[in-house]
């Protein structure tokens, strides 16, 4: 129990302590706030339930890193149960009459056993993160010279961090345990319900000299250790905002209050008839969506998206990590001046990230699908893209083609040919939506479909499957354009704007709204299905794996299973990750009769082939070795006789790297091994 003076000076501590969190805490909610749009509270019971999943699973973290992964679900439950150790704690020091009522009751006795449980759990797990760390410099928590990373982080302030969090850590446990061993030193009674504490205090009490008042040693050395114990959190509150220890509850929130989504990549479409808007896309910090703001305090610095990201792995500038630690250190630096507006933001360009790290992202959303804690750097870096475009006219000069492509001829490979001429080799007429009015689905041919010589054979082999199963189907023919996606991606979000628009009014006057799409392609898949939506167009749209899955459940399509080849599938970032489209690919594969040998980066996390994010109709960023070359080396690996794929710009960077390894694999999309084995 603590004597009158200790708890006046105890409080007095707390109300400092308290008032300088409330003012740091406030600091960062403004911040948050002078962010772009606004925070989501819709359904707010349901968002509350979604954050609580996400900090109970720790935002999924166990996917990768397995045993670091185990060992944080650990700590965490240890450190969440610790909220209640605490007030149990105060409690044991202000009213230690209310701790008597409760000790010697089975709660009490559990209680005392989880304490003990999740303290040593605890314990043992920061000090393997911290000989991870700066023992054994696990290479995955640090990031290359060549990427953009504040002087003070690549001096070693995200190893400072780690290391003032993690001794925090210890000290907070270990005298708190320490508090419990001298408690049951002064009582001479031991407590079997505190297993590791006991143990403790055995050894106390062996050391204590005879003659030596055990009582008063045991007293004294619990005061001492509740001081120590109990006064860190109370120090340190104010500090949370400035250290990655506000992920424990940044993170939630960030769950919490994200937009909704219709896929992974969806991009927030702009208003471009709002004449009050003068910035479009981002330029500083707060430009930013406020969660995106919300994002450099959540980050835990952990790397994970840094490990996954194509264009890191792959040697270029671009890590999303250093992106989110860069965002944080510039606003913990002038967190005082910037929450009361007193000082403009400067470009993230100066600071958060390289114009070359920004024109090298693939926008495969790996970064954003792989963060526990719910960042979204990729979503900056296309923010920023729009930025440069709209705002500065400064982009690829590559892109230039691809843009007056999709304007003048509707298409980015800038062809003036007929966009029938792929169905010419079939022997069956393909109709248009004026021949076939009455069509189930619409087959959305998409500009690689009509005039790349590869994917032409991608959609005369899922025409042919429509007409086999007798699936009556139509095309738009030259009144399709291309989706925008090339241009969204790239950052002429106005030019996006126009060709969806003009998609959506042919679609609409076809009834497409109220029939199915199918697409061999992913980005119009998700374009089509995820993005026109906020523009009017609401569709269901379908992969052709999709659509084959479910012809075989039918019976309307019949398949030999005849196809005795060993083939690996490669997933295309934007029907797999984005849109979790990854059974039914490997099903159409099966029924077709395939023995799959599966590359170890697959499903939702396969690595990019290196196209997307309009890399397709540029120069890619210089780095150690391409992209896509990087994923067929894997492929390869396998041993496979055939890569199969699922979209036409994977089947061109996969054929380009399997051209310069001597043709060593055929490269082959599903659609045509289905074919084969009809």
């Amino acid at each position: 129990m603590l004597s009158g003076t200790e708890r006046i000076l105890f409080i007095l501590m707390a109300a400092i302590c308290v008032t300088a969190t409330i003012n740091t805490f406030g600091n960062m909610g403004k911040l948050i706030w002078r962010g772009q749009g606004e925070l989501n509270f819709k359904e707010l019971p349901t968002r509350v339930i979604k954050g609580l999943s996400a900090l109970l699973t720790q935002g999924r973290i166990i996917r990768h890193r397995k045993l670091s992964s185990i060992i944080h679900l650990a700590v965490a439950y240890g450190f969440l149960f610790f909220l209640q150790v605490n007030l149990y704690d105060v409690l044991e020091g202000f009213a230690p009459g209310i701790i008597e009522l409760f000790h010697d009751t089975i709660f009490g006795q559990l209680f005392r056993l989880a304490a003990d449980f999740f303290g040593t759990i605890v314990l043992l797990g920061v000090a393997y993160f911290l000989i991870r760390r700066f023992a054994f410099s696990d290479q995955a928590l640090i990031t290359n010279e060549n990427v953009k990373l504040h002087p003070k982080a690549r001096a070693g302030g995200v190893r400072r961090d780690s290391l003032v969090v993690g001794i925090f850590i210890l000290l907070h446990i270990g005298f708190r345990m320490l508090s419990q061993s001298f408690l049951i030193v002064e009582h001479q009674h031991p407590d079997l319900w505190q297993p590791v504490a006991n143990v403790i205090a055995i050894g106390i009490a062996a050391l204590i000299p005879a003659g030596w008042d055990v009582v008063q040693i045991g007293s004294f050395g619990w005061h001492i250790s509740w001081w120590i114990s109990v006064g860190l959190i109370v120090l340190f509150l104010p500090y949370f905002p400035y250290t990655k220890h506000a992920h424990l509850f940044m993170g939630p929130a960030n769950f919490m209050l994200a937009p909704e989504k219709t896929y992974l990549g969806q991009l927030k479409t702009l208003d471009f008839e709002d004449e009050s808007i003068e910035q479009f896309g981002v330029s500083t910090i707060f430009d930013l969506p406020k969660t995106n703001v919300m994002d450099a305090f959540a980050c835990i610095m952990c790397n994970r998206c840094q490990e996954v990201c194509p264009a890191y792995n792959t040697g270029k500038e671009l890590s999303p990590a250093a992106l989110e630690i860069n965002k944080r250190y510039y606003m913990k630096e002038h967190m005082d001046v910037l929450a009361i507006g007193e000082e403009t933001a400067v470009p993230m360009l100066d600071y958060a990230i390289s114009e070359s790290a920004v024109w090298a992202c693939t926008a495969c959303g790996h970064c954003v699908d792989i963060c526990p804690v719910g960042n979204a750097p990729m979503i900056d870096i296309l923010e920023m893209r729009r930025d440069l475009v709209l705002m500065n006219s400064e982009f690829p000069e590559e892109l230039k083609g691809a843009f007056v492509g999709m304007e003048r001829q509707g298409n980015p490979w800038q062809s003036t040919e007929d966009r029938m001429e792929w169905a010419a080799p079939l022997p069956f007429e393909v109709k248009t939506v004026e021949e076939n009015p009455d069509f189930d689905y619409l087959l959305w041919v998409g500009c690689a479909g009509a005039f790349n010589p590869d994917a032409q054979e991608t959609v005369r082999a899922v025409a042919t499957i429509l007409q086999n199963a007798g699936v009556s189907f139509a095309v738009l023919g030259d009144a399709e354009t291309c989706t925008g996606d090339p241009a969204r991606r790239a950052g002429n979000e106005y030019l996006y704007f126009e060709l969806a628009s003009q998609n959506i009014e042919v679609l609409n006057e076809v009834g497409a709204d109220k029939k199915k799409i199918v697409t061999s392609c992913p980005h119009c898949l998700s374009t089509i299905g995820g993005e026109y939506g906020e523009l009017g167009g609401h569709y269901t749209v379908y992969h052709h794996t999709q659509m084959i899955s479910d012809l075989v459940g039918q019976g309307k399509l019949t398949l030999k299973n005849n196809v005795l080849e060993t083939v690996t599938y490669h997933d295309p970032c934007y029907l797999g990750r984005h849109n979790g489209i990854v059974e039914e690919p490997r099903d159409a594969l099966a029924r077709a009769g395939v023995t799959l040998l599966e590359m170890d980066r697959n499903g939702k996390d396969s690595f990019c082939c290196g196209a997307g994010g309009s890399q397709y109709w540029k120069e890619e960023e210089h780095g150690s070795e391409e992209v896509n070359v990087n994923r067929f080396e894997e492929a390869h690996a396998t041993g496979a006789e055939t890569l199969a794929v699922g979209c036409p710009f994977c089947a061109t960077m996969m054929t380009d790297a399997n051209g310069k390894a001597n043709n060593a694999m055929k490269i082959k999309d599903i659609a045509q091994i289905v074919v084969d084995a009809m």
